[in-house]
């Protein structure tokens, strides 16, 4: 299967190719440099706008006195609900401390305490001071800037701005060389054109724009994702979409991306309230507002829906220094009318994180040769059924220094791209609306059988929709909607709660679905679906 396009009109080449301009993928592509290959890097904006600059809450990594991977790593598998893949949390925790060590070394810098060491806060779910930040709550800005100022300073590196990727392309082995693309530019790379490789990495990031409100850019339509199920490789965990459970609630109709409210603050000690002024976390979990965040979005929900709110009230007025330790969330707020020193904060539950996508391994390879995937388009296990607070930025870190480092020791030499005679899909733009207000209805922090199965009929009228007009936006739709039909079928398979996928027809874990949910899709758009035991270490 793939997206109706024209035939491309330009071809460029690189030893490698990485799709995404995030943490994982500056990372990934000066990794890559440091064996002597050529980078072709496509983005598809401008180079900054990634969801990486917008994290507010750290990197984690065991750097602290008192601290160990091995206290990482009980952290990340407790929150991940005994569905987390252990050799490869493993490898997140004991490469995370040296990533980090690396990171800095290309010139970022992270906020230091009084004694001039490395500041190390907590935040949800972790039991130990292990998050590093940057100017208080725009550690992803930082990260971002040292990382673009390094990709820029290096000749080998090409930056291909304002490109949307479209497909993968094949050579007669079923091995991917290449990719398709459109670029909004002028000259010789205007409009569709090919771009060949011996391998291909998607580093696109998340798939927020499923969903109506959501934490993530414009840009986080899961193109890397749906690349890769067209092309035929495995996706695993789609269920597991993350909702950041203290999004500034806006009203409403508001939209598209929503400012984030980091757990950062929740980790320096504010408190929830429902509509009553009360305090309600205490009587959830042990931690109470320090809770995993799938818990609190759902103890949040759970509290909307018996108060009939809107929304519930973030308290942290006896908090000292709120607007020096926390500027950028300081700043949105004021500018929508809320003095955090005086005001109760309104929040509510986003999408904010896929814990799922692309099925790969411990180098980050998929099911289909010659292509890699990194970051939030990856799916290695790490975060099991529920990311641990700022173990994302530190995965793009471990898991692009790993993927580098294979390329590198094996170096195919793929063949030609051979023609694509597989079917063409192309959703109206319009239908975007649709799509999102479906799943945030009926797919988002609550689900059940019901709610599910109007989902699903809904997405199959709207697969009705079709256009023969190629652009971006019928583009980014597409990849929308063949990722939301993915998102249903696991939620609709996976009869249980665990991690950040709550049933309300199914309230607990189930033992018997200690097990992955792997899909795919064939050349004529038909589903697959096989499921994986975890094992336990």
């Amino acid at each position: 299967m793939q997206l109706l396009a024209p035939q491309p009109g330009w071809s460029a080449t690189a030893d490698v190719i990485i799709v995404g301009s995030g943490v994982a993928g500056l990372t990934t592509a000066l990794q890559v440099r440091t064996f002597g290959l050529s980078v072709l890097l496509v983005t598809k904006a401008r180079v900054d706008e990634g969801s990486t600059k917008w994290a507010q809450g750290g990197i984690a990594a065991a750097l602290g006195p008192g601290d160990s991977p091995a206290q990482h790593e009980r952290d990340t598998l407790i929150a991940g609900a005994g569905l987390c893949d252990a050799a490869a949390v493993k490898v997140l925790v004991s490469e995370g401390p040296e990533a980090v060590r690396r990171l800095i070394a290309r010139g970022a810098v992270f906020d230091k305490s009084e004694t001039g060491e490395m500041a190390l806060t907590r935040e949800g779910g972790h039991l130990r001071n292990r998050i590093l930040h940057a100017g208080g709550d725009a550690t992803g800005a930082e990260v971002s800037r040292a990382l673009l100022a390094a990709v820029r300073n290096d000749s080998g590196i090409e930056v291909v701005e304002n490109a949307l990727v479209l497909d993968a392309l094949k050579d007669a082995s079923g091995a991917v060389c290449g990719v398709t693309l459109h670029v909004i530019g002028a000259g010789s790379r205007d409009g569709v054109g090919r771009a060949l490789a011996r391998a291909v990495i998607l580093c696109t990031g998340g798939l927020g724009q499923v969903f109506a409100q959501t934490t993530n850019p414009s840009v986080s339509t899961g193109d890397g994702v749906a690349l890769a199920l067209r092309a035929g490789a495995e996706v695993a965990d789609l269920e597991f979409i993350q909702f950041h459970p203290t999004v500034l609630w806006l009203g409403q109709d508001s939209q598209g991306q929503q400012p984030l409210i980091s757990e950062a603050v929740r980790g320096e000690g504010a408190y929830l309230l429902n509509s009553d002024g009360e305090r309600f976390m205490t009587s959830q979990h042990e931690l109470a507002e320090l809770a995993p965040r799938d818990i609190v979005a759902i103890a949040i929900m759970r509290e909307m829906v018996r108060t009939d709110a809107d929304h519930v009230w973030l308290d942290v007025r006896h908090l000292k220094n709120f607007a020096e330790r926390f500027p950028t969330i300081n700043a949105s707020c004021l500018a929508h009318g809320i003095n955090p020193a005086n005001d109760l904060i309104p929040v509510a539950p986003a999408s904010h994180y896929a814990s799922g996508g692309v099925r790969v391994d411990l180098a980050g390879r998929t099911s289909i040769a010659g292509l890699y995937a990194c970051g939030e388009t990856a799916c290695s296990g790490v975060h099991g059924a529920n990311r641990l607070a700022s173990n994302s930025l530190l995965e793009g870190l471990v898991f692009g220094s790993r993927i580098a480092s294979d390329i590198a020791s094996q170096m195919p030499t793929p063949g030609e791209p051979i023609a694509d005679t597989s079917p063409t899909l192309l959703i109206e733009p319009s239908a975007r609306k649709k799509i999102q207000k479906a799943m945030s209805i009926g797919a988002g922090v609550l689900r059940s059988a019901n709610s599910l199965e109007i989902t699903e009929a809904k997405l199959t009228e709207i697969n009705a929709i079709t256009s023969k007009e190629p652009c971006v936006e019928a583009w980014e739709t597409t990849n929308l909607l063949q990722l939301s039909q993915g998102i249903v079928r696991s939620a609709q398979l996976r009869e249980e709660t665990r991690g950040s996928h709550w049933r309300e027809d199914f309230p607990v874990s189930v033992e018997s679905w200690r097990k992955r949910i792997i899909q795919s899709i064939n050349a004529t758009g038909k589903w697959s679906v096989r499921t994986k035991e975890v094992v336990q270490i």
